[in-house]
């Protein structure tokens, strides 16, 4: 098996395991708990996770909040609808965002649109397929203006979601800058975080990484050793890179919440062992050949075939080990994606 091959990260899934709606009560999903030790699984719900934590152990949560970044308008003239989704603020003030707009090829740059309370925005340059620039006007608040008019973005394979927008924001999320949710700590509520730290013995730490859409965004080469990952801004406060080194110098066991948590520490991890702290823009893609430096356990969902969450878990997992997973997620009716269920990587 080349694992440098896209292909290699296909799979078959059945449609109706794509989930539309999240689990209700959050914590209720399933999970699917893998050994890299023995390559074992087990089968439990999310709520039990702390079973498979111990004492000593630090759960590492990321806060970004999504932001309502879809902002529906028509163009001038002629009135024809678009949308914006905003990926990434450009400038201090927030005025420059890079951007999705659809319908791309039909809003060509210099094309003005207008919001629902009468707010022109222009579209800009294209950059990447299907990336451009939007501008605001000057003097524009555009948080607030988000708070008004904007939308919280979904992804495309969840097209008939009933859940409200409330569901698509983790329980903890406080810092703004996503445009998709940290889809593994959708499962995580406030009651089965505070019985992980009292009953069980787990500190929890924050860091933030704002996600945006590439995350999610099949990698398109052959070969994925030509592939450039999406750049994300993310944080990693001194209080945390405290605690991780603590933990690990304790015996402890430092667990990822998710792929973006995983993707923070290891965009700080230092080739001696030693962890940085601070903010940065990262541009880690991580795939089979990865060395994990502070990352010993992870909590994830089922991914997109060739995307590069998939190969990032099989990076940490093994190759075999996780596909085999997804072969047995699928066979036994797992619900995948962003509403779905999870594993725990341990």
């Amino acid at each position: 098996m080349d694992l440098f091959n896209i292909e290699s990260y296909d799979y078959d899934l059945p449609e109706e395991l794509i989930a539309q709606n999240p689990a209700d009560p959050r914590d209720s999903s399933r999970l699917m708990v893998l050994s890299r030790e023995s390559g074992g699984i087990c089968h439990t719900v999310f709520s039990s996770l702390g079973e498979h934590l111990r004492e000593g152990d630090l759960l590492l949560l990321n806060d970004t909040r999504v932001i309502p970044a879809r902002l529906p308008g028509k163009k001038i003239p002629g009135g024809g609808r678009t949308e914006a989704l905003l990926l990434k603020a450009l400038d201090p003030g927030l005025l420059k965002w890079k951007a999705l707009v659809r319908p791309g090829r039909k809003t060509p740059p210099g094309t003005r649109i207008a919001l629902g309370d009468g707010t022109e925005i222009m579209a800009g340059e294209r950059l990447e397929e299907g990336v451009r620039i939007i501008y605001f006007p000057p003097g524009t608040d555009v948080m607030s203006l988000l708070g008004r008019l904007g939308e919280t973005p979904l992804p495309p394979y969840i097209t008939r979601s009933s859940a409200p927008p409330s569901s698509y924001q983790t329980v903890f999320a406080k810092n703004d800058g996503s445009a998709a949710a940290p889809t593994a700590s959708l499962h995580f509520t406030a009651p089965m975080l505070e019985r992980l730290r009292n009953e069980t013995g787990v500190r929890t730490a924050w860091l933030t990484l704002h996600v945006g859409l590439g995350t999610f965004r099949p990698v398109k080469c052959a070969d994925l050793r030509n592939h450039r990952i999406h750049e994300e801004f993310c944080v990693l406060p001194e209080e945390t890179r405290d605690l991780v080194l603590e933990t690990r110098s304790a015996g402890g066991r430092v667990i990822a919440a998710g792929t973006t948590a995983a993707r923070t520490l290891e965009s700080f991890a230092c080739e001696d062992g030693n962890l940085d702290c601070g903010e940065k823009i990262t541009e880690l893609f991580v795939y089979p050949g990865y060395r994990f430096k502070v990352t010993d356990g992870l909590i994830t969902n089922f991914h997109l075939p060739r995307s590069s969450l998939l190969m990032l878990t099989a990076a940490f997992a093994g190759y075999g080990p996780v596909m085999g997973a997804y072969r047995e997620a699928v066979a036994l009716g797992y619900r995948f994606f962003s509403f779905g269920d999870a594993m725990f990587i341990t």
